[in-house]
């Protein structure tokens, strides 16, 4: 057009195929309501919509992919708070999200703003000379459709915030990578000098990113270890020289410490007797120390109304959920399989409580991984308050660790970190890139084994781990291995938690022992997951225990301390314990476990035989009580108990018989250990343990192989813990943090277990209703009213996170993802007569009008035209690997190419649990 011409001109967009398709062919795969009023205006079937972006700067896209140009679609500013993807409210006490989702106490679809209560803000705009207003006024009810082709409607373009996802979603995989493909390529366009600078610096932020991730978790890791050390000891006196100096350093292992004075040598009280006064004391710090971590977790607390009907969210194991009893029709199939859709007459909405401070998070890590989204678990406020109350648990001397919740915090600190950089802070899936190595980090500090962190990301939390995830992880565990070792925490110049070397190599008898010990590990740890939910089940459901948790954590913290005072070994923390029972005999040892005859032997056994009792009651009772804990090491210790009441044993028939075939190899003189080591015996039994708990193989070989440092003895370990996987998986198929993703109702996948499907999609496909779809086939115009009605029935379902389809006459031709539509109504100033626009159709402007603010009554930029859909009859397995390897929300189901349902992520773990529950009876 020339320049000064004003005319109006036309413009068209491309014919759709299925345009000619008749009304009738929607009937026969569609069940509609009859409340879903047909639209006034008539407008021409062709349907030509955009690509859905992962951003919230959105516009129409060109029919070419290759014109896309997402370096443009980039948020407008950073939200640099905690409302991010991965990060909750940054305000203090306990945070409340309120959301419209789940409250099914409303009317169904009472007229309300979504955004009242939601992580996002609406943006109003003028409503002034609406596009959608002028279009309607302009083709009119008697438009007919040009033969002639149809092109491309006016493109506009808006810059607003990211859309974040919402509480409990799962992250949009395939939207996050195209988006970072585009973004990649936009950046390598440029050919010039500075496109080269910009090339490489974006290249540099992984690594950079990582370097500081590593160092800064070594760092909380030295403040953790070195003031758990210098508090734990003041349970039992303190050091005259200085308060913050701990037994060992007060004394410098002399039998004979005067600097050293216990709490019945400080304080007298007529007709109490010192071992009194000590005992006291000590039960009295235990339950100080508990308490006040216990108060620090609980102001981590977060309410949250859910469909979701869970009295609790976390280790503690003690939830009470509700399964959908819905009625089955006559071909045995239920009505909808959503495990978050409440029932109709349901009087007010359920309420998901979680401490995101409690436990040791990595269940809720690798959930977070594979694509579940939950706000607040990964923020400032959660790493400040399980940093401190991990110190304070840790010392109060309770059967638990600091290993798990080192992968807590160290994913803590990798989200945080994201926030310096843009391609991480904006999309969910490259973030999670970085949470992968920051996990990794936390095993590498926490037991100063770097490998075994690469293996332990690799193994068991990491979800999708590409080939340069693990160099980059590499280099992270490698960086925060090397701050450690700078900061020198245990005075050692070591970096691992202890170091042992075995200077005597492991007899061919020994190796069915090292096998017996693998079955009794993997049972142990078998064993230890079934009480860990009966007592949750039992005591935890108590009704004072469930309102008020510090009093559980009260009840055990004087538990711990009356059983443990009297016995070494339960009075010792975790991680020195281990140390002394993996540990060889020394000349001059004061351990205790060393015999020299067997009446010596069997007085160790007795004494052992308490201790493992003991530890083993009070790991269970601990498992799960509102404080920072972890369950690696006290699984280590109880192994490590069980192993060396073993070894003693085979000494004490090696010195009895000593004449047996298999013992003539022994040296005659040399005493007890000359034959036999128990500390391996220990260190087996203690990995079988913690393999029989967590599942972990590979992983738990390298670690224990980089604590003993000994090529020697790699073959028992690996053999031991082989031989407890297979035991564990025979008696109980869950591992503990399978269990907790199972009893909390998470929406994961496992992609490392493949069920046995003998079905096929169409089976738990869900019949199609009309609140559920977009009906376009006689206007692409839609009241913003009735999709706020459609919005808020997938919210009172509990799918947030779900999709609408859009149809033309039954056919497929589009879906506005729940978020997005939110998103898109929020904006609209008023929904009352304001019809939005849900397919790109002519429009009439003249040239000055392109300038124009784009209109937010357009919603074909917030359009995904191309879902992904398989047919009724594909198998099972296809719609597994759909979801596990392309990370899809929702898959549209088709039949003869006619719309027919959409199955949900979530709909298919149920199905796959329900699945599983059916083979365990």
């Amino acid at each position: 057009m020339r320049k000064g011409n004003h005319l109006p001109r036309l413009t068209f967009a491309p014919i759709s195929p299925e345009m000619s398709r008749s009304t009738t062919s929607q009937h026969a795969s569609i069940i509609l309501d009859e409340q879903d009023e047909q639209d006034s205006v008539n407008s021409p079937p062709g349907l030509s919509t955009g690509h859905n972006s992962p951003t919230a700067i959105r516009r129409l896209h060109s029919a070419r992919a290759s014109d896309l140009d997402l370096r443009s679609r980039l948020p407008s500013r950073l939200l640099i708070d905690e409302q991010s993807s991965l990060l909750g409210h940054q305000d203090g006490g306990s945070r409340n999200y309120s959301y419209t989702a789940p409250n099914t106490s409303m009317p169904r679809f009472s007229r309300r703003q979504s955004a009242a209560g939601s992580l996002r803000q609406p943006k109003n705009h003028s409503r002034s000379s609406s596009w959608g207003v002028r279009l309607a006024a302009a083709v009119g009810s008697n438009w007919r459709r040009n033969d002639g082709g149809l092109s491309e409607s006016k493109a506009s373009l808006f810059t607003d915030e990211r859309v974040w996802y919402d509480q409990f979603t799962s992250t949009d995989w395939v939207h996050d990578s195209i988006a970072d493909n585009f973004r990649v390529r936009d950046l390598r366009s440029r050919k010039d000098l500075r496109g080269r600078i910009y090339a490489w610096f974006d290249g540099a932020q992984g690594w950079t990113l990582v370097a500081i991730i590593g160092c800064l978790t070594a760092c909380v890791a030295y403040f953790v270890d070195v003031t758990e050390t210098a508090i734990f000891d003041v349970k039992e006196g303190y050091c005259k020289d200085g308060w913050y100096f701990n037994k060992r350093k007060c004394c410098f292992d002399e039998e004979s410490c005067p600097s050293w004075k216990t709490w019945g040598d400080a304080m007298h009280f007529t007709g109490v007797g010192k071992e009194t006064i000590d005992l006291l004391a000590y039960v009295i710090l235990v339950v100080l120390f508990a308490a006040a971590s216990c108060v620090l977790t609980l102001t981590t607390k977060t309410v949250i109304p859910s469909s979701f009907s869970l009295s609790t969210l976390d280790e503690n194991l003690g939830a009470e959920s509700q399964r959908l009893k819905g009625e089955a029709d006559a071909n045995g199939h239920r009505p909808s399989v959503s495990p978050n859709q409440s029932p109709p007459n349901n009087p007010k909405p359920s309420t998901m409580i979680y401490y995101p401070a409690a436990g040791s998070g990595v269940a809720e890590v690798k959930v977070i991984l594979s694509g579940f989204v939950v706000h607040g678990y990964l923020g400032v406020q959660t790493l400040v308050i399980k940093t401190l109350g991990l110190i304070l648990s840790v010392a109060s001397g309770l059967s638990l660790g600091k290993e798990g919740p080192f992968v807590h915090i160290a994913t803590c600190i990798g989200n945080i970190a994201c926030r310096m950089f843009s391609k991480y802070n904006h999309n969910d899936a490259k973030r999670r890139e970085v949470l992968s190595a920051s996990a990794a980090s936390g095993v590498a500090v926490a037991f100063g084994a770097p490998i075994a962190g690469v293996l332990f990301s690799l193994e068991e939390v990491s979800y999708y781990f590409p080939p340069k995830t693990v160099f980059r992880t590499f280099f992270c565990c490698i960086a925060a291995a090397l701050s450690l070792k700078f900061l020198n925490p245990y005075g050692t110049g070591k970096i691992v938690i202890f170091e042992v070397r075995y200077v005597t190599d492991w007899r061919f008898f020994e190796m069915i022992i090292f096998m017996l010990l693998g079955v009794l590990g993997g049972a142990l740890g078998a064993l230890f997951i079934k009480a860990s939910r009966v007592w949750a089940q039992t005591f935890r459901r108590i009704a004072i225990i469930k309102q008020w948790p510090m009093l559980e954590v009260v009840l055990v913290a004087t538990i711990t301390g009356l059983l443990s005072f009297w016995n070494r070994y339960t009075k010792l923390a975790v991680t020195e314990l281990l140390f002394e029972l993996a540990s060889p005999c020394g000349r001059d040892d004061t351990s205790g476990l060393c015999p020299r005859s067997s009446q010596e032997i069997l007085e160790v056994l007795w004494y052992l035989t308490t201790a493992f009792v003991i530890k083993s009651f009070l790991t269970t009772i601990t498992f799960g009580i509102k404080v920072p804990a972890g369950i690696y090491v006290p699984s280590m210790v109880v192994g490590g108990i069980l192993g060396r009441l073993v070894g003693h044993s085979v000494q004490y028939v090696v010195l009895t018989y000593p004449n047996v075939a298999s013992f003539v190899n022994c040296p005659a003189q040399g005493g007890p250990e000359s034959c036999v080591t128990p500390g391996v015996y220990a260190l087996v039994a203690a990995g079988a343990t913690m393999c029989g708990v967590t599942r972990l193989s590979v992983t738990l070989a390298v670690i224990l192989f980089e604590l003993t440092g000994s090529l020697d003895h790699v073959l028992p370990f690996s053999l031991s813990v082989l031989v407890a996987k297979w035991t564990a998986d025979a008696l109980e198929p869950l591992s503990i943090y399978d269990l907790l993703t199972e009893m909390n109702s998470y929406p994961f996948l496992d992609n490392k277990i493949r069920p046995v499907f003998t079905t096929e999609l169409g089976d738990i496909t869900p019949r199609v209703r009309s609140e559920r779809i977009i009906d376009i086939s006689s206007s692409p115009l839609v009241p913003a009213l009735k999709l706020r009605r459609k919005l808020q029935y997938l919210h009172d379902a509990g799918e947030i996170d779900g999709g609408l389809p859009i149809l033309r006459h039954g056919v497929l031709v589009g879906l506005i993802p729940a978020p997005d539509l939110e998103f898109a109504l929020d904006k609209l100033e008023d929904e009352t007569d304001t019809l939005c626009l849900m397919a790109t159709v002519p429009t009439f402007h003249s040239a000055e009008e392109d300038e124009q603010e784009f209109d937010p009554t357009d919603f074909t930029s917030y359009i995904d035209p191309a879902p992904v859909a398989l047919d009724i009859h594909s198998p099972m397995d296809l719609v597994y690997q759909c979801f596990v390897k392309l990370g899809l929300r929702y898959i549209c189901v088709l039949r003869d190419g006619q719309y027919t349902g959409l199955v949900h992520k979530k709909a298919f773990v149920k199905y796959i649990r329900q699945l599983e529950e059916k083979e365990e009876h």
